[in-house]
Order: C-alpha cells, then structure tokens, then sequence
C-alpha cells in the first residue's frame, strides 16, 4: 500500500511538473541560443593585440582554479566552441601551457607572438550579431550582522528552504535538457516557489527555513542577492562567508530599470550607488520597489569564498560570470572594455579602455546571451564603485590550445 501512495504521489509530482511548463502564468524555462551560433573562430589578422593591463597578477592564480575545476571532471567532456568541440583533457592541457608561459612573466610582444602562435581564437558574436557585448560588474559586499535578532538587526539572510524542490525537465522530455524548474510540493500540486513579495512582505518562510544571520540594512540583504556572496562581519567578532545557495526560481527583473521608467533616476545617473542613495531617501519606497523583482537568492555558509558556479574561489578582476547555458565552464577568456579612473574621494573622473586575460568561472540570473559578461572586481572601495557603475560595451574572445600543440 505505501509503495502504491509513493508511485501515486510521484507520477503527480512528474505530470504537474510538465504542466507547470505549459500553462500561462506560470515560470517557464527560458531558451538558451544555439551554443554553436554564440561564438566564431577568427583569424590572426581579425585577432586583437593580446596584452594583459593587469601585467599577469592574479593570473596564475586563476588558471590554477580553472585547473583544479577540470581535474574534477571527467576527461572526455566535451566542450563547445562555436560548432568545435575539446575534451576536458584538451582544456587542461590548454589551461597549463598558457599557465607554464605566463609564469616566467614574459613582455608584450612574446605574450602577443605566443597566443597568435599557439593558440586558435573565438569571438562572442555579441548582442548584435558583431561581437558587441554589455560589460556589467559586481562584487563581494561586506555587511554588519548578528546571528540573533535584534533591534539594530531585523533582516534575515535566508538558507535554503525546506519544501523548496528543484525539478529536472530533462526526465521528462528529452527537448527541456539542461533545463529545470524551482517549485514547492504542497497538497499534492507542484506550484511555483513563493516570490519576494509572499516571501519579505507575507512572511511566507516563517518556521520553514534557516536564519543564516540578520543584519542592519533590507538594502544590504538585496544587493547581497544581486552579487551572489558576500561576508558577514558578525557583533561576536566571527566571520560568515554566505555564498549563493539557489533562488526561487521566479525571472530577475531590474529595479535600476524601474526607477528609469518612473523617472526617480535618469539613465545617464543609473548606478548602484544611485539606487542605494535614492532608496535611503525614501525608505517608504523600498518594500515596493524590491517587490517589482520576484526573484530571491538563498544562501549557504562556506569555509572560504566567494566562490564562483564551478565552486572555485573567484579572482578579483580576471574571474568573469557568462551564460552557463552557452559558454564553455573554466574557459581561457580576453576581454575588452573600460574601467573607471577614480580620484582619492572615490569619485569617478574618466573612463579608460583596457584589455586583460580573464577565466570564465561564475554566472548571474541576469546574464544570459552571448551579449553579456559581468567582471567580478573583488572587495573595497574601488570594487564598489566598478562594479556600482560599469555598464560599458566590449569585445569577449576565447583561447583554446591548437591541437597538435
């Protein structure tokens, strides 16, 4: 009898799941693009001058990372490159040989001559068709917290819920591989996970999930979601690392985007730090304005971090997050876009082009396509503000060994 109730609940559990998928208003899988139309190999002359602005720090370090990732891995994986494909054992031998060059710290015209030598190039076809790709950037933010609530803290960073379920489509029809939905398994019905508004505002959680901390700022706890980890300077003198867990499944929706819309910030002003002023002013504002993005990121606690989407530690300006979807994990990268030139008081005076080797380590809920890469620039100030106003257009190429090298 409990191994019929068991089968019954199952083929529930599986018919609702595919019918989640189908009818309107509920969250459906988005489509990734074609992974052989995001990228194009190009030739030598087509290739830009590969110089490094960072002059190789932290450039080892993140090779290393991308190593130790696909060490883990099995070795004949395989991985897209346009319509080409490499094995993981191609990638690390990619990976090491660029790795055992740029240890001896070679000058620009070596390391230009190496990679035209060595290795074969790829260029993002953009968002355009033309390689243009949308930099964004983000950061590890530092908050102030409690593990207990309080009256200076009453803002909860949330653990993974308990009824929350993740649902493999690809078990159910072959089309939806690599996709899945976030739901709730309640009276027999798999419905949509709770979104921000039934979360913060309804309460929706209470009782239903760990309090990983609370802390100072409802501000803190959403930019927290938007960058992925962060720590927590805890009122007992200890350290939390919280790094991303799962969200609810529910779409992102930009509330920089919003407030363009409602004309409370203008698109030249629009900045992190612009969103954050603007929300300070007018704290009526932020239940609403943070409820217009469903989304919700939960998180988990780490020994170490922040850690990026192939669980490697991220490298302060050579980690970037793409479309896991399309994108080769691990991947040797060179970007180019801007940066900001910052005086003593923090404040922005120019922008300046740059170009530096980067690995493809991390992904984010609003990065999706071939036209969008966001750069991680680490912890501080600086990082701060990058990441606050970055929102620049750039070139995105990927580096792969020759074969036969």
């Amino acid at each position: 009898m409990k191994l019929k109730y068991i089968s019954f609940i199952l083929a529930i559990v599986v018919c609702t799941a595919l019918l989640v998928i189908c009818v309107s208003g509920c969250t459906q899988p988005a489509q990734a693009p074609d992974e052989e139309a995001v990228m194009e190999p190009i030739s030598n002359r087509s290739s830009p001058e590969f110089t490094d602005d960072m002059t190789y720090d932290g450039l080892a370090h993140s090779l290393q990372k991308s190593l130790s990732y696909l060490q883990k891995i099995p070795i004949d994986r395989p991985f897209a490159f346009g319509k080409d494909r490499y094995t993981t054992e191609h990638m690390i031998r990619s990976l090491q040989y660029f790795l055992d060059f740029v240890q001896s710290r070679p000058p620009a015209d070596e390391l230009d001559k190496f990679i035209r030598s060595n290795y074969l190039v790829y260029r993002s076809v953009g968002r355009n068709g033309k390689g243009e790709v949308l930099y964004t950037g983000y950061y590890e933010p530092h908050l102030r917290g409690s593990l207990s609530r309080g009256a200076d803290y009453r803002f909860p960073i949330y653990a993974r819920p308990r009824d929350l379920i993740s649902i493999d489509l690809s078990l159910f029809r072959e089309k939806y591989a690599g996709e899945k939905i976030i739901a709730r398994y309640t009276d027999q019905k798999v419905l949509p996970y709770y979104d921000r508004s039934e979360i913060d505002s309804d309460g929706a959680l209470e009782g239903n999930t760990e309090v990983l901390a609370w802390v100072e700022d409802p501000v803190d706890v959403f930019f927290l979601q938007i960058q992925g980890s962060g720590k927590v300077y805890l009122d007992n003198g200890d350290v939390l690392n919280v790094h991303y867990h799962t969200s609810n499944g529910r779409p992102y929706r930009s509330i920089g985007k919003l407030l363009i819309d409602k004309e409370k910030i203008t698109v030249e002003e629009m900045s992190m730090q612009k969103i954050r002023q603007y929300l300070t002013h007018h704290p009526d504002e932020i239940e609403e304005v943070f409820n217009y993005n469903p989304s919700y990121v939960f998180f988990k606690i780490e020994p170490d971090g922040p850690l990026g989407n192939i669980n490697v530690k991220l490298t302060p300006g050579r980690s970037i997050a793409l479309d896991r979807r399309i994108f080769p994990k691990a991947a040797l990268c060179f970007i180019e876009t801007e940066m900001p030139v910052v005086d003593s008081a923090g404040q922005i005076q120019s922008w300046q082009r740059f170009t530096r080797f980067a690995l493809n380590q991390d992904t984010g809920g609003a990065i999706r396509g071939p036209g969008r890469a966001d750069i991680f620039w680490g912890s501080g100030p600086y990082a701060e503000i990058a990441a606050g106003h970055l929102k620049h257009t750039g070139k995105l190429y990927f580096l792969v060994l020759k074969p036969g090298s």
